[in-house]
């Protein structure tokens, strides 16, 4: 039924004049191939030919904004078994109970389950000692690549848990912006997007903390409780035109702008694009797909139907491929904004 509900779109797909350059997000680095947002992982992505590289972003204990997605550090490190007394009462380990010299001793690994079972089993299954990496560390990268190799690959941070940072006593915004400020990419015209879950948060980044950057408001599913934020209701027409008012763009959960296992495309990405928005959904895992799907089916619907104007990807390298092959993406020559 699926693959008979794809090939109903393809039989009609073309490719779209009005869907110029979309961007290619390396989610969590390369992913798919490396230890998530590790600087290894970032290298590769940068080598795969990605537009933007992301950076998931939490506070140390010392107040340096380190590369995670967890605002915990079970799932993706050997804290467990390095410092076996440190969790709290619910039995996790939190990077903000750790200064940046301890989690510099910790190996990260693929991510796991809590009780051990590697999540995507056919990923990287080595005992290489891979580090977290700092926000600093992870610009310096990609700049230094850039000013070598001629190109201009773009940060995409997301700021983790505002209101939980907050609650530790810590304003994860307000340094991140100002170390922003610091590189000078709190500027709408470089290549930068800013993310966050938080639609109180991306307005206070907006008008109390003055921010220039571009900024991605991200839509989940209400039952994840990433945020107090209202998911269901932002996705209206008139929602998203109040985002509009903050943000550049949305990041919606793919599943949001495209039913797979309906074969059906849903109106997000249209209204969206009549209230002003980019759209970059998240994510594109090419080794959890159905087997009676491929890769280039789905991004053929994804590109040709549905029209986003970006992608998050744990495969850089596929989504490169695909979009050289029809001529939708020309390397090196996207404009940021």
């Amino acid at each position: 039924m699926k693959i008979r509900l794809l090939a109903a779109f393809l039989s009609t797909s073309f490719i779209s004049s009005a869907l110029t350059q979309p961007l290619v997000i390396a989610h969590r680095g390369a992913s798919g191939y490396l230890p998530e947002h590790t600087l290894e992982a970032a290298t590769l992505a940068y080598a795969q030919g990605a537009d933007f590289i992301e950076q998931d972003l939490v506070l140390s204990k010392d107040l340096v904004p380190v590369v995670l997605h967890d605002i915990h550090l079970d799932t993706v490190t050997d804290v467990a078994q390095k410092y076996p007394t440190r969790h709290r009462d619910d039995g996790r380990f939190y990077a903000f109970d750790f200064t940046l010299a301890e989690l510099k001793t910790l190996v990260v690994h693929e991510r796991q389950e809590l009780d051990g079972k590697q999540v995507f089993v056919n990923r990287y299954q080595g005992k290489a000692a891979f580090q977290i990496a700092t926000f600093a560390e992870e610009l310096e990268l990609i700049a230094q690549l850039n000013r070598q190799l001629k190109r201009n690959v773009g940060y995409y941070p997301e700021i983790k848990s505002p209101q939980w940072h907050q609650q530790q006593g810590a304003d994860i915004s307000l340094i991140v912006l100002n170390m922003l400020r610091e590189y000078g990419l709190d500027d709408a015209k470089k290549a930068i997007y800013v993310q966050c879950f938080d639609f109180a948060e991306i307005k206070r980044l907006r008008i109390e903390l003055g921010a220039k950057v571009k900024l991605i408001q991200l839509i989940g599913d209400n039952s994840w409780g990433e945020a107090d934020t209202d998911y269901t209701a932002l996705q209206t027409p008139q929602q998203l035109a109040d985002v509009a008012k903050y943000a550049q763009g949305i990041g919606p959960w793919l599943p949001q702008v495209f039913d797979l296992q309906a074969g059906k495309i849903t109106d997000l990405v249209n209204n969206a694009h009549q209230a002003g928005l980019q759209v970059h959904p998240y994510t594109f895992r090419q080794d959890v797909l159905p087997s009676d799907i491929s890769a280039e089916q789905v991004l053929t619907v994804l590109f040709n139907q549905v029209k986003i104007d970006g992608l998050f990807t744990d495969f850089t390298d596929t989504v490169v491929s695909y979009l050289k092959s029809t001529n939708l993406n020309q390397p090196n020559a996207k404009s940021p904004n």
